[in-house]
């Protein structure tokens, strides 16, 4: 028992450095990339980069949900969505020139948090109208697909043409072309695609050890998924986030976490695709909807604080970030106690 559980916490360990260095070179891939193909941060954050960091709780989820595993598998994606809006209080804290929400202020980033809201709606939706254990796949799974591409035609339209535009201050920093880069662009794409693939290799390989802690350790799927790998499988949104501040991309660091969240949805219908005993709606726990629900809270909170953009809040924090942070530790404390 020892051993293998020795041997699965040094390959969730290494796992997790891989997918933190990942992320951490994507971010500046991506800003390079958005430049370049003049798709700009926004679209760029949506459409690929959320994508790419989608790929550990991808590859996590499926594991699970193939194991017959549900409440690993949904916890995990579900617990991922909440910790990377947490994730934006974190990078509001970061960002001390101005309230991040007020500085990237983008009506993609809008039409983004709508989205999220009713994408994640619909998972709980099916949660509480379950169907004959008969069928294999529940009608909400084609609903969440449908919606999420209908939803990004609308977020490129937004894009393309926005019906307003979010009121300029000295501290709103626009998405804007960084001086010309040099070096070869197929060679950067083949970097990107490179680092995706190792992300959603270092995912898989996370979840398996996961399994075998959770097994040795007796700790609840819904725990270790919540807790655990969501928040390990969440760190390239972390890291890429960071690093797009860094890089002065604030339009890239927001919509990366609503994009991947919004992503992440797709990962939810994989997850009852993959399921071998039905529905994987059904088959889950209670308990699942309190990420679920606390993500909708979450969101909600943000997206207010986006429509007000306060400038500077107490110790350059905006009201939503200490909120959402507050939000999310009590919901880490209501999973450790009732899981």
């Amino acid at each position: 028992m020892f051993s293998s559980l020795l041997l699965s916490i040094i390959a969730f360990a290494l796992a997790a450095v891989i997918i933190v260095a990942a992320g951490s070179r994507l971010a500046g891939l991506a800003d390079e990339l958005a430049d370049r193909t003049g798709m700009g941060e926004a679209l760029f954050g949506i459409l690929l980069l959320a994508g790419v960091t989608s790929l550990p709780d991808f590859a996590a989820t499926l594991s699970a949900a193939m194991d017959a595993r549900p409440d690993l598998a949904m916890s995990n994606v579900m617990g991922s969505m909440a910790v990377n809006l947490a994730f934006l209080g974190i990078a509001d804290i970061v960002y001390r020139k101005a309230n991040l929400e007020h500085a990237a202020a983008s009506p993609v980033n809008l039409m983004l948090a709508g989205l999220l809201i009713v994408l994640l709606t619909l998972p709980l939706l099916a949660i509480v109208t379950p169907v004959s254990s008969q069928w294999l796949l529940h009608p909400v799974t084609f609903v969440i697909i449908i919606a999420y591409l209908f939803g990004i035609q609308l977020v490129r339209h937004t894009e393309a043409k926005p019906m307003w535009f979010p009121r300029r201050t000295k501290q709103t920093v626009p998405d804007s072309p960084k001086q010309k880069r040099s070096g070869s662009l197929l060679a950067r794409w083949l970097l990107f695609v490179a680092l995706a693939v190792v992300t959603g290799l270092a995912g898989w390989t996370l979840m398996e050890s996961a399994k075998l802690i959770a097994d040795e350790t007796g700790l609840s799927d819904t725990l270790v998924g919540g807790l655990l790998t969501a928040l390990v499988t969440s760190a390239p949104e972390l890291v890429t986030t960071i690093a797009a501040i860094r890089y002065g991309a604030l339009t890239l660091a927001v919509s990366n976490i609503f994009g991947t969240n919004c992503f992440n949805m797709l990962v939810v219908a994989a997850a009852d695709v993959a399921y071998p005993d039905g529905s994987i709606y059904s088959a889950m726990a209670p308990l699942q909807m309190t990420w679920g629900l606390v993500s909708i809270l979450m969101t909600a909170i943000l997206l207010m604080g986006m429509v007000r953009r306060e400038t500077y809040g107490i110790g350059r924090i905006g009201f939503e970030s200490a909120l959402i942070l507050a939000v999310y530790a009590a919901a880490i404390g209501m999973i450790v106690v009732n899981a």
